[in-house]
């Protein structure tokens, strides 16, 4: 049986103040917080996770909350951005206005790749990019949420390619062509004069939503993981079936992983390609309205079943974070 991932599944990066994420990505990006729940392998720290009206996968950006985390050190090998998708070129041109209004730190609009993007970070540093999704053809986007203060017509769809930043490009292109089956699309300059392309790889239906760009860089220190960094990229699977054969297929190939990992609202795999960069598996259910109804998603911490004998001793040690009024 020959296995194919769908696409992007979700990002997932650290803060250090979630109060200050919250406000961020909801009131300025427009996004919905569809899960308030905590790290499950650190019960002690919020895990947020923002998509679109019901969380889509493809449409999911997560955060840590790690208290006190030192600012990210950029470098290589890592996932040097992250990007997210928009309608068309012309919304670009009012994210531009709408960052210019809320003071957030961008760059021009400019071409990578044949589409029209905007660089910009966030109150910590992460680094987004918005990509027009004007000429794009593969798999479709989610849907904005119909309470976002961002226009519909202007608002972010889900997430776009994800940039990887490494100082061996060919033993990252082994693990995405070899092993995970992503096929080479094209490149475009690198944004630093004197090294290589950025190499563009899809996989599934291609299109932006499927996409990584890997660049290679021999005149970068290794990252520091911080905040304002991302911690890993998922991939989308289809099923838990499916993801016992990417299992199987990867302890085959060697590679040291987690084995399969049951998060209650997907199942997933982790392991690290040759760079040091985590990937993970995602299936695409069973989904955010598992535990909560879909028009009260991410206004309570919602709590695994494995967790929820510990809600007490949980709420206990988190800091009150009042998610009720999202826009």
């Amino acid at each position: 049986m020959s296995l194919t991932l769908k696409g992007l599944h979700h990002v997932s990066s650290l803060t250090a103040k979630a109060p200050e994420n919250f406000k961020f990505y909801t009131q300025v990006l427009g996004l919905r917080l569809i899960k308030k729940t905590v790290n499950q392998d650190d019960v002690s720290v919020y895990h947020l996770f923002y998509g679109d009206e019901v969380g889509n996968p493809g449409t999911e950006v997560t955060f840590f909350e790690i208290p006190n985390a030192g600012r990210n050190r950029d470098g290589n090998n890592s996932i040097s951005a992250l990007s997210l998708r928009v309608p068309d070129d012309k919304a670009l041109d009012y994210w531009a206005n709408r960052f210019t209004e809320f003071q957030v730190d961008h760059d021009e609009i400019t071409d990578r790749g044949g589409r029209k993007t905007l660089a910009f970070r966030d109150h910590e540093g992460q680094r987004l990019i918005l990509v027009s999704d004007e000429h794009n053809q593969g798999v479709a986007g989610g849907k904005p949420w119909d309470k976002s203060p961002v226009p519909a017509e202007y608002g972010i769809v889900g997430l776009g390619p994800v940039h990887l930043t490494v100082e061996t490009a060919e033993h990252t292109v082994q693990v995405l062509v070899d092993l995970l089956g992503f096929r080479r699309k094209g490149s475009y300059p690198s944004p630093v004069a004197g090294q290589p392309d950025v190499i563009v790889f899809e996989t599934g239906e291609g299109g932006s939503g499927t996409e990584i760009h890997l660049e290679e860089r021999n005149d970068l220190p290794q990252e520091r993981l911080g905040r304002g960094g991302v911690h890993h990229v998922a991939f989308r699977v289809d099923n838990e079936e499916e993801l016992k054969l990417w299992i199987e297929q990867i302890r085959s190939a060697g590679r040291p992983n987690s084995g399969f990992v049951d998060r209650f609202y997907f199942r997933s795999l982790y392991f690290r390609e040759p760079n040091g960069i985590l990937f993970e598996l995602a299936t695409d259910g069973p989904g955010f309205a598992t535990d909560e109804h879909t028009d009260h998603l991410g206004e309570s911490l919602a709590l695994p079943p494995f967790l929820e004998e510990k809600r007490e001793q949980i709420e206990a040690h988190l800091k009150p974070l009042d998610t009720h009024q999202q826009a």
